[in-house]
């Protein structure tokens, strides 16, 4: 008798929205046949490792016991961790090993199983990995519906849900200065980033607000008059789940309080972590003259002075924004000006029928005490570079799209030297860059090299990653 043993493909993928903070994991699973199983799940309360770890278990869970597996995880955590780091843990009975709940869980897993693990790298465009990231967030997405769901009708924690809200809004840096050097904290990007104290509703209030919402679906007529400034593009790349739009606006200035008005607003559609095609762009003519903040997004009196003014687009706009998730870099800036304006128009708040997230305060969370400005996190992600000479709404949406979906999703490379190499000017990093020192070569002896790896071993097994220089190495192999 043959015993035919089936071959598995599976990827696997962890996100988390805080670390910790609500997170999601996602396994798609791959047969001989090319049949195709995805599965998600999250937790309210959880970290990325644990949702790297727990995508592991549930995916191999649902293979045949004596079926062969090949798992695919851009997590190296996963990878050093079941491969190589796990023989010491168990010799010290899991002494000082970070969930050793799931690691135990995954060890019985394997036992006596024919897995073949793989790291590979995340957001890099393989088609597997970007699945189960897709069902990692899927998975969050489920938690945060469902937190929403659970607090609609508990009225009586409103108030401290309001305090706390307005509470992580803000945390404590009004100013969204991130702790940067002194001599970086009033430069023009970072100004365009002042928070203004605007609390935010209630997930009572909202979800009340958006359940009105969507009981009104008749878009309003445009004006012809002004239909040619209004640019909307239909979806090209339909996708069925929760819209989130990537917004941005620029404003005459830094105070909506003060009188200033937006000039331009620019949002993006992505649903199921994908673009769908669709967005909004509009310049506006903000009634007053745009002073200094020219020198911020490039868009002068003469330009803007044929524009509509916000009242005349405010429906359709409203109409585009109203029900999504508004995702926005220092949200509360953009939501204090939207409010502002809308409520002038006669429309309410924005706030009031949108939920939001601040990828600013996304970023804060994760990367505390460095500089989280757009730029800032362009480079540390390894987004794509884009001419940002000036601002501009749309562009720094797409920008804010592609950071967002690094930020949630998966790990980043280390800028170590960024904060202090992009503050030098062109001609300093010239001089240090054309330097050419005559250093001797001291190569190490075979002992040096042994000892030197038996130390390096030893560092990944007690803090559960390998040290940095060893991820250079491999990286470059």
């Amino acid at each position: 008798m043959v015993n035919f043993v089936q071959d598995y493909t599976l990827y696997v993928d962890g996100a988390c929205r805080g670390n910790p903070g609500i997170g999601g994991w996602g396994a798609l699973i791959i047969d001989a046949e090319a049949h195709q199983q995805e599965l998600f799940g999250g937790e309210a309360d959880t970290t990325n490792n644990r949702m790297e770890l727990t995508a592991a278990i549930e995916g191999i869970k649902a293979c045949p016991n004596d079926a062969k597996l090949t798992i695919y995880t851009d997590s190296s955590y996963v990878q050093k961790g079941i491969t190589e780091w796990i023989k010491g843990w168990k010799a010290k009975h899991w002494k000082n090993v970070k969930n050793p709940d799931l690691w135990q869980q995954l060890d019985a897993l394997c036992e006596n199983r024919q897995i073949d693990w793989h790291w590979i790298k995340g957001h890099a465009g393989h088609e597997g990995n970007e699945a189960a990231d897709r069902l990692a967030n899927l998975g969050a997405d489920a938690v945060t519906k469902k937190k929403l769901s659970s607090n609609t009708g508990n009225n009586m924690n409103n108030e401290n849900t309001k305090s706390e809200i307005t509470q992580d809004w803000l945390l404590d840096d009004p100013f969204g200065l991130d702790e940067m050097p002194e001599e970086d904290q009033f430069d023009t990007e970072t100004a365009a980033e002042v928070l203004i104290d605007s609390p935010i509703e209630t997930d009572t209030q909202l979800s009340k607000s958006l359940t009105a919402v969507n009981q009104t679906n008749a878009a309003p007529a445009i004006d012809p008059a002004i239909a040619e400034f209004i640019k909307i593009t239909e979806t090209t790349n339909p996708q069925h789940g929760e819209r989130l739009l990537i917004l941005d606006t620029e404003t005459t200035g830094f105070y909506y309080q003060d009188g200033d008005r937006i000039i331009e607003v620019g949002a993006i559609e992505m649903i199921n972590r994908r673009l769908t095609g669709s967005s909004i762009h509009i310049y506006i003519n903000p009634q007053k003259k745009v002073g200094e903040s020219e020198n911020i997004h490039g868009l002068s009196d003469e330009f803007l002075a044929d524009k509509p003014k916000f009242k005349q687009i405010a429906a359709v706009l409203f109409d585009y924004l109203k029900g999504a998730e508004i995702v926005a870099h220092n949200a509360t800036f953009d939501m204090n000006f939207l409010d502002a304006e809308f409520d002038r128009a006669g429309l309410g708040k924005l706030s009031s029928v949108c939920s939001v997230t601040d990828t600013l305060l996304l970023a804060k969370r994760k990367h505390p005490g460095q500089k989280n400005s757009l730029d800032a996190l362009v480079r540390r992600y390894e987004i794509p570079a884009r001419d940002r000479t000036f601002h501009g709404a749309l562009l720094d949406a797409e920008i804010l799209s592609d950071v967002y979906l690094a930020m949630t999703g998966g790990q980043v490379s280390l800028d170590i030297d960024e904060s202090s190499y992009a503050s030098e000017s062109s001609e300093q990093q010239a001089k240090r860059l054309s330097i050419e020192i005559d250093i001797p070569l001291i190569l190490p002896h075979p002992e040096e090299l042994e000892a030197h790896a038996a130390w390096m071993k030893k560092f990944e097994e007690k803090n559960q990653q390998p040290c940095l220089f060893a991820q250079t190495v491999d990286s470059e192999n």
